[in-house]
């Protein structure tokens, strides 16, 4: 997925400084994602370590990792792909509400691919409710669709916006695609929360941080997404037909050293590391001396081309600095 601070691009860096700081063995440690996104970071470590607890605050995240990371043993699918990619297309809430020719003059998907998503949608919550399908085989044809339907929205990046015509790219009939998981002899656990509360809760090894760097709120960016895992009822506001969202804390200059602090003082890890570029909301001396209150400190930095969104504003240079703070409590 083309997704607003992945870390994809900077796994190799973030797995050998783990590896560098906490040793080269990790298949005895619990390594936690707290702010998980995608789970491209827990995906990397699934198979070094003992087991990854995997969080975030959205649901289209919870649906991605609780296939990419929940799921660790063998599904027979390919029976469910060959119906689901020749299902016809039938007039549901995304085409009605974001599709071409629907009520809303919404633009995100061309007419023929909104129907089929909600086609889709449809005969997946069917066979769930029918207990045709498993809950783990359930969220795999799920994270499929959301990524399926990701990669052929009408949209230049994130869905803040659609696009006044359906470009070449969108017009390209989905075709549903396997979300392919690695399976691994032992389970994990993949959860749907505030950050700061399942902290608490929760304890581990090795834990990992990526929040929100500025005030664009996930919930907003990725609303189509969690509309269409959730495939819920409700009334979408606005031009972008926008859900309710909860607002991180993160996002916001005001609250997000507070939290921050409440974070790493609750943190039941031995190691914590937290990526966090040179444009954030915190500078980097504010996250040295929040996390020196509460241990050793270290820092780690690498340069990176700067997400595709990003560098079409004005005034951005096309490389930013990513920065690994590193505690040991």
């Amino acid at each position: 997925m083309n997704y607003i601070g992945s870390k994809h691009r900077l796994s190799d860096f973030i797995k050998t400084t783990v590896k560098e700081v906490c040793g080269d063995d990790l298949s005895q440690k619990t390594f936690c994602d707290l702010f998980a996104g995608t789970g491209s970071v827990g995906r990397n470590f699934k198979s070094i370590v003992k087991s990854v607890i995997a969080n975030d605050l959205e649901y289209y995240s919870y649906v991605l990792n609780r296939n990419y990371i929940g799921n660790h043993k063998e599904l027979n699918i390919e029976s469910y792909f060959q119906e689901l990619n020749t299902i016809k297309g039938t007039p549901g809430f995304i085409f009605t509400h974001y599709g071409e020719g629907g009520d809303s003059d919404r633009l995100y998907f061309s007419k023929e691919n909104a129907q089929k998503i909600d086609a889709i949608r449809q005969k997946i919550e069917t066979w769930k409710q029918n207990q045709v399908i498993t809950e783990d085989t359930y969220f795999l044809l799920l994270a499929s669709l959301i990524e399926s339907a990701d990669k052929i929205a009408n949209t230049a990046s994130v869905y803040g916006a659609f696009l006044k015509k359906i470009k070449v790219a969108a017009a390209i009939p989905i075709l549903l695609e396997p979300a392919c998981f690695d399976t691994t002899p032992n389970s994990h656990m993949v959860f749907q929360e505030d950050g700061n509360a399942l902290v608490k809760k929760i304890e581990g090894d090795i834990l990992y941080l990526d929040p929100p760097y500025n005030v664009r709120q996930y919930g907003s960016n990725y609303h189509i997404l969690n509309t269409i895992a959730k495939y819920d009822t409700f009334a979408p506001r606005g031009k972008t037909g926008l859900r309710n969202y909860e607002r991180s804390a993160y996002c916001s200059s005001v609250k997000v050293v507070a939290a921050f602090e409440e974070l790493i003082k609750n943190a039941q890890f031995k190691y914590i590391f937290l990526s966090y570029n040179n444009e954030g909301l915190m500078p980097p001396d504010i996250v040295r001396k929040v996390m020196q209150r509460y241990g050793k400190y270290d820092l780690a930095t690498t340069d990176y081309k700067r997400f595709k969104a990003d560098m079409n504003r004005k005034h951005k240079a096309k490389r930013t600095t990513e920065y690994l703070h590193i505690l040991e409590k």
